[in-house]
Order: structure tokens, then sequence, then C-alpha cells
């Protein structure tokens, strides 16, 4: 946080997406985050519940009857969606942050331990895995204002691991080395692979054979998927408050011929997705957008980091249709929406959800990270007590106060909408299946 912390046609159509499968994180090639799928218009019950011993920031895959998801503990799990009942897990070096993928009877993933991973989806068993140059976290001197000053640090903030996409017998993603890969979905096999200029942990969309994806090197790149070619790129703001508010965190959505995602300057984008021409940015005001948008009947939503925001924009022009304030929480999740209803994670340790009609919100639910920490670290009027978690400004007391914020159990992960149930995780080590 700043404080701290288609065709020719189709471009001629009304902004929309194409409604999310399910089964790879934003829910397909184009990130929509829309489900054509009955809303849960509100929480009766909780149907199952696992819990890990890590953190969840993983957002699941579902394909068939199996929910898939990582966790901090170093296990990509697999679910039973009636049950609850674990089918499988597997072990690799180092925590799951990034969303798994699962097509044609495998699962991919990446692990903070450098390797990329395909396994059978059905057992567990690995089929193939890939080792990149290694992994990191974006890293740069003072960040956020921390001392000592002239010290690199990497971000406590770079949460995510770039999640896959699999499109056409390849499987794209980004890594902490500055590269997207390509991979053969079938063998592993390297593709193509493209370097940036810093760590990418965005993950990529494909429109029309176009792959798009951001990096923090702070510049949108759109890519061949079938070569890895550049066809353009676009540059987003640089820093210039000396605490390294740059670079894209937010993956994109494409919908209509445009290209939509957020960035730690604090602006949000729309590009064309032909060209790269800027056809509006909205400026937050100071806030970073590390959430993923959605867009849906003409409107694009995504939600702000240090003001707390959810924001509806008209697509076309960037102008404000409305917006939602909630009490100072950040948000990291990406917005997932069904009929007239928006879901969204919250650093609170709530989901919230808003009536698209109404322009409302609706219902909420707690982790239990929340009912049990909650009161510690929220102030009387419901805002977050930074003061309870942060001892200094020293870096190490800065990495600390994000470990205690999130035992709160925020959701960082986007819910996932699957046969009427509603899927969300925890930093609380948890996931939670709604109904």
């Amino acid at each position: 946080m700043k404080s701290l912390l288609a065709s020719a046609v189709l471009c001629l159509l009304p902004a929309a997406a194409v409604p999310a499968d399910s089964s790879s994180f934003r829910g397909g090639s184009e990130h929509p985050g829309v489900y054509d799928a009955p809303p849960l218009a509100k929480f009766t019950q909780l149907k199952w519940k696992f819990t890990t011993p890590g953190k969840v920031f993983s957002s699941p895959a579902v394909a068939g009857n199996t929910i898939f998801f990582g966790s901090t503990d170093h296990f990509l799990y697999a679910f039973d969606l009636v049950s609850g009942k674990q089918n499988w897990k597997f072990e690799t070096g180092s925590g799951i942050t990034s969303s798994p993928a699962a097509a044609d009877g495998a699962v991919f993933f990446t692990s903070y331990d450098g390797k990329f991973y395909a396994l059978d989806a059905a057992t567990g068993k690995l089929r193939w895995k890939f080792q990149t140059a290694g992994e990191h976290r974006f890293t740069a001197r003072h960040i956020h204002g921390s001392q000592p000053a002239a010290e690199s640090m990497p971000d406590p903030y770079d949460v995510f691991l770039s999640s896959p996409l699999v499109w056409q017998g390849t499987v794209y993603f980004g890594s902490g080395d500055g590269n997207v890969y390509a991979l053969y979905a079938a063998t592993g096999a390297l593709h193509w692979k493209f370097q940036t200029g810093d760590v990418v942990h965005a993950s990529p969309v494909i429109a029309n054979g176009t792959l798009f994806i951001g990096s923090w090197d702070s510049w949108f790149y759109a890519l061949d998927a079938a070569t890895g070619q550049q066809k353009w790129r676009f540059k987003t703001g640089e820093d210039h408050d000396i605490y390294n508010q740059v670079g894209i965190q937010s993956s994109a959505s494409v919908a209509g011929g445009i290209v939509y995602f957020g960035c730690r300057d604090s602006n949000f984008y729309a590009l064309d997705a032909a060209t790269g021409e800027k056809k509006w940015a909205f400026n937050n005001k100071g806030s970073w957008v590390i959430s993923s948008p959605s867009v849906k009947d003409g409107k694009v939503y995504f939600a702000t980091s240090d003001t707390s925001l959810v924001y509806a924009l008209d697509a076309k022009t960037g102008s404000t249709v409305f917006s939602l304030k909630f009490l100072g929480w950040p948000f990291f999740s990406s917005p997932t929406i069904a009929g007239n209803m928006l879901y969204i994670g919250s650093h609170s340790g709530k989901l919230i959800t808003i009536d698209l009609a109404t322009q409302k919100p609706s219902w909420e639910f707690a982790t239990d990270g929340q009912r049990k920490n909650g009161a510690t670290y929220t102030k009387p009027d419901g805002s977050p007590n930074y003061e309870a978690a942060y001892a200094s400004d020293f870096y190490d007391d800065i990495v600390v106060g994000v470990q205690r914020l999130m035992t709160v159990g925020g959701i960082y992960a986007s819910p996932v909408l699957s046969g009427g149930v509603l899927y969300i995780a925890s930093t609380d080590g948890s996931v939670y299946a709604l109904i």
C-alpha cells in the first residue's frame, strides 16, 4: 500500500466478455470474471470448509467434480466439490500463490521454488515440470518508505505468482525472472519466452491470438501468442515520489476490442487491443489497483487498494457509474460477477457482495480469521488499525505487520462460482464453500 504499504465486428459492439468457465484464473482466456450461472443471492450456510497449515492466496479452479487450489504450505490440493473431502495433494519446494488452471486432464501452476508444474488432474501424479531462471519478488530501495532507505528490499505486498493460461495446446505464464513463458502443454518443452525488464507476476490473457500482460518494469505488452513476438507495448506511469509506486500487478481483461488493467501508478487503463492506443485512463488519486477487472453490460468493475473503493465505470468512456467505499481495508481480490451480483474479497477478512441493480452492498461473510482476530486489528469505526500491526517504519517491522494483518483472514483470492456454490479462499488458510 502506498502509505505503507474478436474480430472487427466485435470491436463495434458494446464491451462484453465471454462468460467464465471456472477452470482457470478469472474464468477463461480473456479473464472475464463473469459467470453465466445463477448468482448466490444470499448466504444460507457453509457447505464445507478445509483449512491448510499455510495461507491461501490462490484462487480456486473448478473442473468437473474437483476443485484445485494452492497454499503457502507448499501443497497443491484437489478436493471433491460435493463432499469437500481431499482427493490428493502434491508437494512442491515452496509456497504456491499461483491460481491453477485445469485443462485436458491436467492441472498447471507455478511455485515459489521457481518451477512450473503439470499434474494429472485425477491422481495428482507429476506429468512434467519446467525450471525457470528462479522466482523472486519485486525488489527496490526504500520500498514504501521503509528504513533503512539505501537497502534493497523485496516488496511484502507482492503476494501473487502469475497464474497460467492454457490456449491451443500451449500454457502461458509470467515469472519473477522477468520472462513470459510459453510451454507446450503436453510435454513442458519451451515454445518461446519473452524477456521484460522486471518481475512478471500478473497473469496473461489472450484475445484474437494476442497475449496481453503487464510487468513490474511499468510496461504493458501485447505479444503474438503463437510466436512471442512483440506487437506493441504501452508505458504506464513513472515513480516520482521515491516509494516505488510503479509496475503492473493487476491482470488484464479483454472485452469488445479493449484491454483493461490496473497499475500501481494509481491509474486504471483502457487500451485499444489491436494498437495499444490509450482509450482512457481513470486516476485513483493515489491508490494502487491490484484488483483485476470484470466487464459486463458496458461497464467495467474493479477495486482499489489504499482507498478501498469498488468502482463501476463506463467501459467506453471511463466515466464513473457508481463507487462504494468500504472502511479503509484494501482490496487485492478481483470481482466476480453472476447475474446482478458482484462478489469480492477484502483484506478485512470479509466477502463483500454488491447488488448491481440497486448499486448497494447486499450480504457479507466473515472468515474464521476475521472472527478470531478482526477486533485486534480493527478500529471502532471498522477501519484497519495499522498502529497495532506496525511497530515502526523499519523494514523488518513492516514485514511483521503485514503478517499480523493477514491473521484477520483476508480474502486476496478471487471468488469462484460453480454449480450454485461460491468458493472463497483466505489467508487464515481455509477454503470455504458457501451456499
